[in-house]
Parts: C-alpha cells; structure tokens; sequence
C-alpha cells in the first residue's frame, strides 16, 4: 500500500562479519610503525550526516550512530557512544572484538590514559579532528608518555578496498522567497562580525553556513540539502567559495560568481597558505574547523584566532521570509501527521501493522503534499521495547509488529523548501496501562513547562532545561538527551549554536527554532517522547523591567488524549493543552477529507477534570 523513497530498512553490517576488517586495519598500523589509531564518526567538517565515503566509524565497527568514537591499539579496542546509544552500539559491534565505552564520562581520553604504554604512537587524522579534540588527546597522550602522530593519509582508506566515491550531488539556488535576504546583506553583516574579532578572514568551514551565506543547496547527504563546500571571506574583496565544478549547474556557478569567486576545493590549502605567509589573522571555527587548517595556518606564518562562528548565530535567527516559510511548513506538515495519525488508530489495534508500514505510511502521507524534497532525518517508528532505543531506526531484521497493548513513538520529520519540520508523537495501541499513563503525563508536564516559558533575553537552554525534566525527577526517574536542538531553514534538522540542555550556554534569540523534547525510556519495555517545535519570539508582561521572550508551538498534531492522567494536570496545564488542540482543530481541520476530520474532532476535543478522581 505504501512505499518509502527516501530511507531503507537493510540491515547494516555489523557484528562478528566485520572482524577481519579490524585485523586487516591493525596490520596497516603496525607497517605505518602505529600501535594505535582514533577513528571518529566524521567528515572533515564534523557534519551529523555524512557521505557513504566518510563512514569509516561504521564500516569498521558497525556502529552506526550519529555520534561515536573508535580506538584501537594493538591489543585492545573500544567504541565510545553517548547514552543515545548505548543499547545501539552492544547491539551491532562484535563483543568479542570491541568494548562499548561511555563518549562523555568517562571520557575517551581518560580510557586512552589508562591503556597506552610509555612509547606508544597514537595516530590520527587531522582533518576528521577538531583542534580541541586534538588538544585533548595530545593530553592523554603525554600523560601516558606516548606519542600523537599526524597522519597524512587516513589508514583506515587504505583497507577499505571498496570505498565509495565523494558526493557529487548537483547545486540549487535558494531564492529569496525562500532565503528572505540577498547574498550581498548577508556578507555585509559577516564583514561586521570580522570586523568586531579583528582579523583579516574567516574560514566558513562549515557547509551549513556556506549554504546559507550564498543561498545554495545541496545533495551531498542524506537528509540534509547540503552542498559539501568551503569559503573564505577576507576582511575586504571577494569571498571564496570551494566546491566541486561538477555540482554546478552553468545557473548555480553565475548565481554564485554574483558575489564570490569560486574554485576547487583543492584550492583551499594554497589559497590559505598565502594569506598566511603575509601575517595574517584567520578565523576559525572550533566545532568545525579542522585541525588541518590550523596547522596549514600556523606553519605559514599566521595567527589562528579560534572560536563559535559568527555566521551560525545569524544563520539561527530567523528572518521573518523564513519565519513565515516555516509556519507554512508545518501547517502544511500536520495535514500529512493527521492523517498519519487516524491512520494508526484505525488500522493498528487489528495488530497487523509493522513498524515499517508505519514509516512508509508516513513518508506516504507527506509525498502526497507535493512539495516533500527528503525526510529530514530517519523516520523513527518504535514499538513496545523499541521504543526505548531513543535513536532507533528499524531494518528488516528488527522490524516489529505493532500490538495492542503497545505504545507506538514515532520520530519524524521533513524537508520542504519553506521549512524542516520535526515531531514526535507517542500513541497507544490499545489500553495504556497505569505506569504509561503516570510517565506519559510527567513527560507532558515538562513540554508544557517548556512551551509556557517567559524568560529574558540572555537566558540560555541550560536555564530552562530543568523546566521540563521536574516532575521526571519527582519520580525519581529522567532521561539520557538534551531537551531540545536548533533546527535549520530548509537545512540541518539539528543546528547550532542554541539548545535547550545541561550544555546549552548560548542565550536563546527571538527568531531561533528549537525543539521542546522531554521523553521517558523503560529498557525492554516502551519509549514516550513528546517533541514539538519552538519559535522565540518577544513578549508584552506588564511591567517587565527588561525585554522578554516566549515561545510560539509550531508544531501542529494532537497529543494522545487516552495517554494522558488529566488528574496530575494543574489548571494552567490544563488549559494550555485544550487550547493547543482548539488550535490544532481550527488550522488543520478545513484541510483534510471528511474521515479525518470526525478523527481529529475527536483526538483534539477538550479534556476535563474528573471530579471524582477516579
């Protein structure tokens, strides 16, 4: 009945088939004269979603998460994964071969520490690095007296005898009805933030914030309308933008030559090398710059000045062309989860649904808007105990069959050229028993808590993160993932610098768009997530004596009614959640066929106190 486009469910490789990679690549280390190397999951501009080309992380582990870390020494080897990915990562690597480390505390340069030898000579790639991350592992290194070795080719290239080619996904003009500015505004407010560090160029070193700076997108990864690409904005005269020829349409490379040179991405090293030589002061990224970059710089004679770009802060904050595209976005996005949604409480509790049907059903129901360009991500579509993988994506091998009893998450989102679009929603498949209910409820409360937030300019995402695990953490219970992430105009589902967690140290601006995303996960049991999207916008309180800031929901799809204890809600939770669906009715209602409509009057009609509480 229906049939997905834009994602597959093979199974990767994995387990104990990829050994023999493991000792083909130690005996490429041991002629290199290496007793270790460091394998991280990158490119050489740290993006989330790499080219088949660049997944050396999971062609030698098998571990296919988005973020990870591999080590191995001559002995020993270890893939370090964040607590996403925990029960992923012990799924898919070979046990025998490889330990699964914690990514963050521990550290790995903590493990390093403690299984280097005196003598030893780690190596590393210096363009999959950071400079910070180097620094970190040089540190390591010198506590265990061995030695960090630059590579100048990548040892694990030298095995992969059947590497795919680099992405040559053709280049698109995003025009200003969707972009809302001109490259030339856009260089001119850069030229400021150069200007205000006091150097002579900046390296855009990451493709996000080239495609923003000159209105172009891509088809170099999955996902992501990316075009994999450099620029070199100097203090004065024509910027420079890196990029393979062949991705450029005769259109794209006059709309690009409006305002940039444009050349081969080879040409980045000597065009850096000769500003270097005449002294110069060049701005690096330090979440993507290489560590390529900075020792290109410093051996030429120049100065790296090193910190957050510049142009990921302007690239966050929406202009309101981009504003108004995403509305649209997601206004036209919750017709497609409606009828998603009716779907589900129609067709499941028979109990012949999969998880599959479930994501082809849905990509289904958006293609049929017209304007769908991609998934914005990996549909994910847990059922009862896959539901507490928090990055679960199903294969043919793990796909389960959705059963009463169950409680469905489902994790999606999609990429139109007004807007990405992100949601989660978490449906009962039958009578929810009591403990989902209870657990539903408090992951309610915190997203409610998150989008009733005022707070004022300068308050950052690591201020209201608390906001929504509270009443998670009155039950002695929480979850292992920020609360929420940037996302992208028409590009990256997950964006800088702004997020709501621990770590969220960037102040929250009006026009950023975060996601609102508490959960609850019982190991071997069911998943809840109940994710919205978020726009800061300012707002009026009578005799505020600063400015301050709310957030307008953006997301537009019931949250399951028969999920909810309406006696743990207060009134003020209580009436946020009737006037979100009175909302949800009246902007989606006139929009959809006559059997979704009945389904949403009823998913979205006002809940009510029981006064007998029972």
């Amino acid at each position: 009945m229906f049939e997905a486009h834009f994602q597959t469910f093979d199974e990767p490789e994995s387990g104990v088939a990829l050994t023999a990679r493991l000792s083909a690549f130690r005996e490429e280390l041991a002629r290199r004269k290496l007793t270790g190397f460091v394998i991280p999951r990158a490119d050489q501009q740290q993006n989330e979603y790499v080219a088949p080309s660049e997944e050396r992380l999971a062609w030698l582990t098998g571990f296919t998460g988005s973020a990870g870390l591999a080590v191995v020494l001559t002995h020993e080897a270890a893939v370090f994964v964040d607590g996403r990915y925990t029960l992923q990562a012990t799924r898919q690597v070979d046990a025998t071969a490889w330990r699964v480390e914690p990514l963050i505390d521990p550290s790995p340069e903590s493990w390093l520490t403690a299984h280097l030898a005196a003598g030893d000579r780690l190596g590393f790639d210096p363009w999959l690095h950071t400079s910070v991350a180097v620094e970190r592992l040089a540190a390591a290194c010198a506590k265990a007296k061995a030695e960090l070795v630059a590579v100048d080719t990548n040892p694990v290239d030298s095995v992969w005898t059947e590497r795919p080619q680099p992405p040559l996904g053709p280049v698109a003009i995003h025009g200003t009805q969707f972009s809302g500015e001109v490259e030339s505004d856009k260089l001119k407010r850069i030229r400021g933030e150069i200007e205000r560090l006091g150097v002579d160029a900046l390296v855009l070193s990451d493709s996000h914030t080239v495609a923003w700076t000159f209105n172009i997108r891509g088809a170099d990864v999955s996902h992501t309308p990316l075009p994999l690409s450099y620029a070199l904005v100097p203090k004065d005269g024509r910027p420079i933008v890196f990029i393979d020829h062949r991705k450029l349409s005769n259109s794209a490379r006059d709309h690009l030559a409006q305002s940039a040179d444009v050349a081969e991405p080879d040409a980045l090293t000597p065009e850096l090398a000769a500003l270097a030589q005449r002294g110069a002061q060049v701005a690096l990224d330090s979440a993507t710059a290489a560590e390529a970059l900075s020792r290109l710089i410093k051996s030429a004679g120049g100065k790296v000045v090193r910190g957050s770009d510049p142009v990921a802060l302007l690239k966050a904050c929406k202009n309101p062309v981009e504003i108004e595209g995403t509305r649209h976005a997601h206004r036209r996005d919750a017709v497609a989860l409606a009828r998603f949604l009716a779907w589900i409480d129609r067709e499941a509790p028979a109990g012949h649904l999969t998880e599959i049907d479930a994501v082809e059903a849905l990509e289904t129901f958006r293609r049929d808007t017209g304007v769908l360009k991609d998934v914005s991500f990996p549909t994910i579509a847990g059922a009862g105990p896959n539901g507490a993988i928090v990055h679960y994506r199903v294969t043919r091998k793990t796909n389960r069959r959705i059963a009463p009893g169950d409680l469905l998450l489902i994790d999606s989102g999609a990429q139109y050229l007004d807007g990405t679009t992100d949601v989660t929603r978490t449906v009962a498949i039958g009578e929810p028993s009591a403990e989902m209910r209870d657990r539903f409820t408090r992951v309610l409360r915190g997203h409610i808590a998150i989008a009733r937030a005022v707070f004022p300019d300068g308050a950052n995402g690591a201020q209201l993160d608390s906001l929504a695990r509270q009443f998670l953490w009155q039950a002695g219970i929480d979850f292992e993932h920020g609360t929420g992430h940037g996302v992208g105009s028409y590009l990256s589902v997950h964006e800088g610098p702004a997020r709501i967690s621990k770590l969220g140290t960037t102040a929250l601006r009006r026009g950023m768009i975060l996601s609102n995303e508490p959960g609850y996960y019982k190991t071997d049991a069911y998943g809840i997530r109940i994710e919205n999207l978020e726009l800061v916008v300012e707002t009026e309180i009578a005799g505020a004596e600063k400015p301050m800031n709310a957030f307008e929901t953006l997301t537009l799809a019931p949250i399951d009614r028969r999920l909810i204890d309406v006696n743990m809600l207060d009134r003020g939770e209580l009436a946020w959640l009737n006037d979100y669906h009175a909302r949800v009715r009246r902007e989606v209602r006139p929009q959809i066929d006559d059997p979704t409509r009945a389904w949403l009057d009823q998913a979205t009609a006002p809940l009510v106190v029981n006064p007998r509480g029972d």
